[in-house]
């Protein structure tokens, strides 16, 4: 009964808390919620992907994850990391990113504005030389200095 009632307590706080950073969970999902105020995860994920050209969601322990950031710091690239295990809403921005993508699985690899896949996948593009195209066709607002640079994480408190 004990652990029932800590459930129940656990849900409500989580409810609370994902109301209050403007995410609702919706069954097995995230979906942004225009009536909670700030930006839904689905929308953080959004913006995040158009303002830059190379983004890689990512976990600090991750072996695929350190795979595809390898790729990116061997040709020299800049890209903007979000490491969901240090970020305070990494659960429900990696459960966004399920519904965007298909895949819960980290890392998330997006190049100008598209996933790519994760790291076993930046490492074929790149091994059949597919990958540095696709950042050569980044958008102008996606090449901008701002926010870029090789391993700059991002930890939204």
């Amino acid at each position: 009964m004990r652990s029932i009632m800590a459930s129940a307590i656990e849900e409500t706080n989580d409810d609370i808390r994902l109301a209050r950073d403007g995410c609702r969970r919706m069954g097995n999902f995230t979906s942004s919620s225009a009536s909670l105020p700030g930006p839904g995860c689905s929308q953080y994920v959004q913006e995040v992907v158009s303002h830059n050209c190379i983004v890689i969601f990512s976990k600090t322990t991750c072996p695929y994850c350190r795979m595809a950031k390898n790729v990116f710091n061997e040709i020299g690239a800049n890209y903007k990391v979000i490491e969901l295990d240090e970020h305070d809403d990494g659960r429900r921005v990696q459960e966004a990113l399920a519904q965007m993508t298909g895949a819960r699985t980290v890392p998330r690899v997006f190049i100008n504005g598209n996933c790519i896949g994760g790291g076993s996948d930046t490492q074929q593009l790149h091994q059949q030389g597919k990958l540095l195209p696709l950042i050569e066709q980044c958008a102008p607002c996606c090449t901008s200095s701002e926010g870029l640079g090789s391993g700059h994480f991002e930890a939204t408190k």
